[in-house]
């Protein structure tokens, strides 16, 4: 398994915990302080679960405003995790968040509105995706007839996510905490698919971390939240089931490295990106943003 680039910053009243393929995590200094996390995005990138050893120009910064657009969007159906008015450090400004520690749940609870990804693979193998039986004839992008839960077991950093049935959901959690699960991803996909579109842009799927709030006992919505990291994002101007999509997410990256003959069963590490596939990467996510938020950003 390739290594994971982290950064440990020194940070005044923040202590590193742990870190991610993307994020860092940071617990307060004040052994007496638990109820908050912060979380600190980086310009790491990763592709078929592989970290590379090429970061993406203020990456971090732009997943961080977007993702706290998309929790301002949301608010009214889900509690989140971010506390709004606490201080974030100077050093990790614009790309860091101070959010409620949650006891998160075991699951990525996936949306898909259209078929691609794994979801094709499941459908072109069994003409179902965990478990649900879908129409025959569709194909690479086609629109399902409604959007469709379809959660995967974490794994850990490096390892795949699995595909998994509701039905192995609901042991991994509880019944009521599945369906509970369930609807809310579908009620945000179905936002936030919405929002997309009137912006020209088509939510293909998407992901979603929740976790209890011990402090309120509410399901809660976490991580981060319909970036170009966690999403696929379609141009609805050119979209056509069939063909490859032009996108705002990282498939451009994974197309570049498949272009390459590089797969991650070599074990080895991939190619650097060239300097011309990071700068286009960056447009791309800064495109999603602009689309999507209305607003310049600024790092």
């Amino acid at each position: 398994m390739v290594g994971l680039h982290t950064e440990t910053l020194d940070l005044p009243g923040w202590t590193h915990v742990y870190s991610g393929k993307v994020r860092d995590l940071y617990r307060p200094a004040d052994p007496g302080t638990t109820d908050r996390l912060l979380v600190v995005a980086s310009n790491r990138l990763s592709s078929f679960d592989v970290m590379l050893g090429t970061e993406i120009p203020d990456k971090g910064a732009i997943l961080t405003q977007l993702s706290l657009w998309w929790f301002e969007q949301l608010a009214d159906l889900v509690p989140h995790h971010v506390i709004a008015d606490a201080e974030v450090p100077t050093a990790v400004a614009g790309r860091a968040t101070v959010c409620r520690s949650l006891d998160m749940y075991p699951l990525e609870c996936i949306a898909r509105g259209y078929l691609t990804g794994s979801g094709l693979k499941d459908y072109l193998a069994t003409g179902a995706v965990c478990g649900i039986t879908l129409p025959a004839g569709l194909a690479d992008g086609s629109r399902l007839p409604q959007a469709i839960f379809t959660p995967s077991a974490k794994a850990a950093v490096g390892d795949h996510d699995e595909n998994v049935t509701f039905e192995a959901a609901e042991r991994a959690t509880t019944p009521a905490i599945a369906a509970e699960l369930r609807d809310l991803t579908l009620r945000l996909f179905t936002r936030a698919e919405d929002l997309a579109r009137e912006r020209g842009i088509i939510l293909a799927d998407t992901k979603f971390e929740f976790g209890n709030d011990p402090a309120t006992g509410a399901t809660t919505l976490g991580d981060e939240v319909l970036t170009p990291d966690s999403s696929r994002f379609w141009d609805a101007a050119t979209w056509q089931p069939g063909s490859t999509q032009a996108s705002f997410d990282k498939q451009f990256v994974r197309d570049w490295i498949l272009s390459t003959g590089w797969t991650a069963a070599s074990g080895e590490a991939p190619p650097p990106l060239p300097e011309q596939i990071v700068e286009r990467t960056r447009g791309r996510y800064l495109e999603a943003f602009r689309r999507l938020t209305g607003r310049e950003f600024s790092a």
